[in-house]
C-alpha cells in the first residue's frame, strides 16, 4: 500500500537523520535508501550508482541568528498539493546572506528552509535546495536549534527536491527573498 511505504519511507530518513553518524556515513546511507526504497524519487533505481555531492567542508558549518519577524509566504508546488501556506518563524543572518526560517501552516507543522545561491544552475540544482524540510523528516542535521534566538546551521546537508530527480514531482522552491548570491558550495550537486 503506497501510503504505508511513503509513511515507511519517512521514518528511515527520520532514522537517518537522528542517526549519530558521520557525514560520509549519512551521504551512504542516502544513496542505499534512493537505491532501495520504493518511494525513492529516483526513476531508475536499477541504475543509480549515488548522489554527487561538493566536499564537505567545515565553512559551510555556522551559527546564525534567529531575528523574529512577522511574514507569510505562499508557495504554490505546481501539483496536487496545490498553494502551500507558511508562517515566518524570522530571519536568519548567514555569511551567505540573509534567509527566511519558515513553519509550514498545515496540520502539524514543521520547519522549513530553501535556499536558492549562486551555485543554483552552476552544479547544484536550478531551483534551489533544502537545509530543512521537518514534515519530512530531516531533523537536526542542517538545521540544530540552540535556543529561541540561535540555530547552528550545516550546508553540507543541503539536499534536492524530490522534483530534481523526477518530473513526477512538484516541489514548493525557494522564494526570493530566501535567495542569495553567494555560491553556497556545499551539500548536493545536481542529479543528472
Amino acid at each position: 500500500m503506497q501510503a504505508l511505504e511513503l509513511a515507511d519511507y519517512r521514518a528511515a530518513v527520520a532514522r537517518m537523520y537522528l542517526a549519530g553518524t558521520s557525514l560520509e556515513q549519512f551521504r551512504a546511507e542516502r544513496d542505499k535508501l534512493f537505491a532501495t526504497h520504493p518511494q525513492s524519487a529516483v526513476e531508475d533505481r536499477a541504475s543509480f550508482t549515488g548522489l554527487r555531492y561538493f566536499p564537505p567542508s567545515d565553512a559551510a558549518i555556522v551559527e546564525a541568528t534567529l531575528r523574529p519577524a512577522p511574514g507569510e509566504i505562499d508557495i504554490d508546488t505546481g501539483g496536487v498539493d496545490g498553494v502551500v501556506h507558511y508562517d515566518r518563524v524570522g530571519i536568519l543572518s548567514t555569511p551567505f546572506g540573509e534567509l527566511s526560517l519558515w513553519w509550514i501552516a498545515a496540520y502539524g507543522g514543521g520547519l522549513f528552509l530553501p535556499v536558492r545561491d549562486g551555485t543554483c544552475g552552476h552544479g547544484s540544482y536550478g531551483g534551489g535546495r533544502y537545509l530543512t524540510d521537518t514534515v519530512k523528516g530531516t531533523h537536526g542535521r542542517g538545521l540544530e536549534v540552540l535556543d529561541d534566538t540561535r540555530v547552528r546551521l550545516d550546508f553540507n546537508y543541503l539536499y534536492n527536491p524530490s522534483c530534481a530527480y523526477n518530473d513526477a514531482y512538484s516541489c514548493p522552491l525557494a522564494p526570493p527573498e530566501n535567495t542569495v548570491s553567494a555560491p553556497i558550495e556545499a551539500g548536493e550537486l545536481t542529479y543528472h
